[in-house]
């Protein structure tokens, strides 16, 4: 997804992430503890990914809940965009709303903080407490698990600890021995990053109840979130501030809003404290709140929580002797369901992408659509484990596109980021209805392509004009032109299929617009402008990001962007060999990419760059070209290498479980590499067996025999006890439930014709 990069200092930075991993001997189940063999939790490890660039989401929260509740530290850099960096030990609260690995900051709404003494609402810096209101924790007192998180304050001496339902935060707080002034502060005014108050409000309606909302506008440009907070104790008091100067009055409106419940001189009694959101209204948070928590049992939501996300990673369940494996493999299944995320109440209401509340249209609305990463590899993932999601997912879609008048592109809280390039959303309605999902209107769907795939912005209107977009009339033209082909691609693929000929034609000649682009000299696919000359200077490894013919890459990484069309590229290349030799230079080749390079070109293997996205599919290539030992080679060092068990164990962004998802699909032995229909290439599977839940009462088997990191290649296939001689296993036959076994060897092998 696009970044937006502030400067890191490298070295406090390193010097915050060694201390980090000099105390992380956390977690939350001691080791003496008996574990039972169908915990799947016990293998998640939040603090994966919270380091380097890998910006997930610490806290609690359940699948695909819209809480997402943990803690905030000082905004710093471009690292710190969900809230959380291990690098760091501040804390300005505790926040409800939370992205999870992208390269964007926004959200953090409704911060909730406990206190004691009189505190400055600043935000503060980390030179001094005096600063604003703020405080540190050490990693060594942190506790987590799937649907909980706890911490110290060290500053206030609170214990806390937190758990969530779908649409409501939970928060428990233990004030180390006789608190004086003990309080609890809410503050509307703070976000994560981008984020910047509009406007904020606090009513009090009685003496433990209240309510309020909170406007703001960042990366998403138009973000309106209404709350309930409910206290397990009566408040002696309370206060409502504008920043800091005390308001009279029950009720109070401004962009600096907070509040705070007094509660004198406590013991070490724990107040426990709801927090139940809406997009549409504070009547709605209360429904959402008696309907998912009307009780006070925090042990009991926290292990409903537990026991939820149990169930869903349940849903895969692999064999290896590797324990690391396990944690890589569940903790990244985890990952993968933090997003996208419920946007509607416990009624259906929901907040359009046109502004406005709408009542119950009879689907689950999501938000968080990461769709530039996630069509990859997180959606076709979806669409075996989670295949009673999808129907929602694709009507959400439909629905974005009835309001705004184009389907998603990067959708945000109700509203239109238009990040990154190409039609990402076209994939993704296209898969669903290739694979034969219902519970969604087909013409509609078609329509909401077409419409997409024509509209006149981002370059569409050159690419029409042109059959490619050049360089001199639109910024990272080869990017963009390359996304669109592929988009169109898959529009033209469900076309055929409802025998709309005139439209395939079209659109399926509109996917080959890479040829434009094919260098006939360097064999790169390089910027064409609009009279036809290719640019004058040319260097296949520089990147300037945001000003040349690439989206966060380079020539190098940009020439194999054709997943749809490997047969076309190869032929561009005068044969076989000289398709293979270029794709061998790819993991060879390095060299210094400039100062304007991204940083989000990262996990390189020569100049393929796994830590961004466009990279995805490449490995697999040498499977669909006839050379599969090439595939398992890549394929097990980049499982190998580049994903680890420590806090920067992720090669880039988690891109909203988009780098977790590859890691899914190529530990169980396959990827699509196709935007659309099906077809998941083989690689080489490192989990020995892999008992997949694909509903209805179903399950897909994968076995390996002989497996381990010597034997590494395929040799041959069976399914459901038959021969199989195909590179890919079609979504139909794992949809169907069965059984598929490997056998696995030390030397290079060709199984299919």
């Amino acid at each position: 997804m696009r970044k937006i990069h502030i400067q890191i200092n490298k070295l406090v930075v390193l010097s915050y992430i060694l201390f980090g991993l000099a105390v992380l001997t956390s977690s939350c189940k001691n080791k003496d503890q008996h574990v039972e063999e169908n915990d799947f939790t016990q293998y998640v490890d939040q603090r994966i990914g919270t380091g380097g660039h890998g910006h997930v989401f610490m806290g609690a929260n359940v699948p695909f809940g819209l809480v997402q509740l943990g803690p905030t530290s000082i905004p710093q850099t471009w690292d710190w965009t969900s809230g959380y960096h291990i690098s760091d030990t501040t804390v300005i609260g505790f926040s409800h709303l939370h992205l999870s690995g992208t390269g964007i900051g926004d959200l953090s709404d409704i911060v909730l903080m406990p206190t004691t003494g009189a505190v400055n609402h600043n935000r503060g810096t980390h030179d001094s407490y005096d600063t604003g209101m703020w405080s540190y924790f050490s990693h060594a007192n942190e506790r987590f698990a799937p649907g909980y998180y706890s911490t110290f304050l060290d500053r206030y001496s609170v214990k806390v600890e937190l758990t969530a339902t779908q649409r409501v935060g939970f928060h428990k707080y233990t004030f180390e021995g006789n608190a004086n002034d003990a309080r609890i502060v809410i503050d509307l005014e703070n976000g994560t990053c981008w984020d910047t108050p509009v406007e904020g409000n606090l009513t009090v309606l009685n003496n433990n109840t209240i309510a309020g909302y909170r406007y703001s506008k960042g990366w998403a440009d138009d973000q309106r979130i209404y709350f309930v907070v409910e206290f397990s104790r009566p408040f002696n008091k309370f206060q409502i501030y504008d920043k800091n100067v005390p308001k009279e009055g029950k009720s109070f409106t401004s962009t600096q809003v907070y509040g705070e419940a007094f509660y004198g001189n406590i013991s070490s009694e724990a107040i426990y404290v709801k927090v139940a959101l809406s997009p549409v209204s504070i009547e709605n948070a209360m429904l959402n709140m008696k309907a998912e928590l009307p009780e006070w049992d925090f042990d009991q939501i926290k292990q409903n929580a537990q026991n939820i996300w149990n169930k869903e990673l349940s849903k895969i369940k692999i064999k290896t002797e590797d324990e690391n494996v396990k944690k890589i493999f569940y903790t990244g299944l985890y990952h993968t369901m933090i997003a996208p995320s419920v946007f509607n109440d416990v009624n259906g209401d929901y907040r359009g992408a046109d502004g406005r509340s709408h009542t119950n249209d009879g689907f689950t609305n999501y938000t968080t659509f990461s769709l530039w990463d996630t069509y990859r590899a997180a959606h076709p993932l979806m669409t075996i484990i989670h295949p009673e999601k999808v129907p929602d997912i694709i009507n959400t879609m439909l629905t974005i596109y009835q309001q705004q008048g184009k389907l998603p592109v990067w959708h945000l809280m109700g509203c239109e980021t238009n990040c990154m390039v190409g039609n990402p959303a076209i994939p993704v309605v296209a898969d669903a209805m290739l694979k034969g999902f219902t519970g969604f209107d087909y013409d509609l769907a078609y329509d909401a392509m077409k419409v997409s795939n024509m509209k006149d912005e981002r370059g569409m209107d050159l690419y029409k004009k042109y059959s490619y977009i050049p360089f001199d009339k639109y910024n990272e033209s080869v990017a963009t032109c390359l996304e669109y082909a592929l988009a169109d691609w898959a529009l033209a693929q469900v076309a055929q299929k409802n025998d709309k000929k005139v439209d395939y034609q079209y659109f399926n000649n509109r996917s080959k617009a890479y040829r434009y682009y094919f260098d006939t000299q360097s064999h790169f696919l390089r910027g064409l402008s609009s009279d036809g000359k290719r640019r004058a200077s040319f260097n296949p490894i520089h990147s300037t990001h945001r000003e040349d013919d690439y989206t966060e890459g380079n020539a190098w990484q940009y020439t194999w962007l054709v997943p749809h069309d490997i047969e076309g590229l190869s032929s561009l290349f005068g044969s076989r060999e000289n398709f293979h030799q270029k794709l061998d230079s790819l993991f060879i080749v390095e060299g210094d990419m400039g100062e304007g390079a991204s940083p989000d070109i990262t996990g390189l293997i020569g100049q393929y760059a796994h830590g961004n996205e466009p990279s995805h599919h490449v490995l697999y290539i040498y499977t669909m070209t006839g050379q599969p030992w090439k595939t398992a080679d890549l394929v097990r060092r980049v499982l190998a290498e580049l994903y680890h068990s420590q806090p920067d164990g992720l090669s880039g962004n988690e891109d909203v479980g988009q780098m977790s998802a590859w890691y899914i699909l190529s530990a169980l032995g396959f990827y699509q590499v196709e935007p659309a229909g099906g077809r998941y290439y083989f690689g080489s599977p490192i989990v020995d067996e892999a008992i997949l839940n694909v509903g209805k009462d179903k399950t897909f088997s994968i076995i390996a025999h002989n497996n381990s990191s010597e034997n590494k290649y395929i040799q041959s296939l069976k399914l459901n006890g038959k021969p199989y001689k195909l590179p890919y296993i079609h979504f139909s036959d794992i949809s169907s439930g069965g059984k598929l076994v490997l056998e696995m060897g030390s030397k290079p092998a060709v199984w299919f014709e």
